[in-house]
């Protein structure tokens, strides 16, 4: 197996994984292409057990998942045992549920409840981690929605994903997140930004954009990122050659 901490983000190619047989071929393009690693999201109904079984014939690891808060909440048993018949440990909620984003005590809401959940996954070798979106830039008095989830989640069970497309969406700054992120992200979610000839905004593959790639992959390094995970959310070419071109532009990178 690849010492490889490059991962492809599953979600970025769900159209193409509505039934079991599509996440088996799936699985083996995504293998083929280099990647060693995966993130389990955006995938049509499968067994648990089936999944696995496909992962490994492919050799990949999973590396993290994105499973809804609620199902975290409602059947926390059942994830946990996916997780660990997944052998991966870090349990991820894809974005903040709306119920919990209008306001400040929203925010703080959520951050008390998801420590709770996070507790029990703590408790059984798992990680919880928070993926952001550019929302969560949004002020609430004397601070945006992020840094109150910082502020008010648990810092020994909580922990973070940060997404850096969607940083740059809301005015932030990668590295400076990252680093503030030291002792509670060990993910994170690699994402590019371009803007087109009609001056729109839009995702790209990694290298491909305007985000400063060298001033992020510092910063990772510096806090010791466990996994660098590609995501794409819309693609202006096959989704398949652009998690390609992301990891070999990675590579060129430096990062293996």
């Amino acid at each position: 197996m690849s010492n490889s901490k490059i991962v492809a983000q599953l979600y970025t190619l769900r159209d193409f994984m509505k039934t079991p047989k599509d996440i088996a071929t799936t699985l083996a393009k995504v293998k083929k292409m280099g990647y060693d690693a995966v993130q389990l999201s955006g995938l049509g109904p499968i067994d648990p057990k089936q999944l696995q079984m496909m992962v490994e014939r492919e050799q990949l690891t999973v590396a993290a998942t994105h499973i809804p808060f609620e199902r975290m909440q409602d059947d926390i048993e059942a994830v946990i045992n996916e997780h660990k018949l997944w052998n991966c440990r870090y349990v991820g909620i894809g974005g903040l549920p709306g119920a919990y984003q209008t306001s400040r005590e929203g925010y703080e809401r959520f951050a008390k409840e998801a420590s709770v959940v996070a507790k029990v996954l703590d408790d059984n070798g798992l990680r919880f981690i928070y993926h952001n979106h550019h929302f969560e830039f949004q002020k609430f008095g004397d601070a945006i929605g992020l840094e109150i989830l910082y502020r008010e989640s648990d810092p020994k069970v909580f922990d973070f994903e940060l997404d850096t497309y969607w940083v740059q969406t809301g005015g932030g700054d990668s590295a400076a997140w990252i680093r503030k992120f030291k002792d509670r992200m060990k993910v994170i979610h690699l994402k590019d930004m371009s803007i087109t000839e009609d001056r729109k905004q839009i995702f790209a593959e990694i290298g491909e954009g305007n985000l400063n790639w060298p001033s992020i992959l510092e910063a990772c390094r510096e806090i010791g990122i466990e996994w660098y995970i590609v995501e794409q959310d819309t693609c202006q070419r096959d989704p398949f050659e652009s998690l390609a071109i992301s990891l070999r532009n990675l590579k060129a990178m430096g990062l293996q």
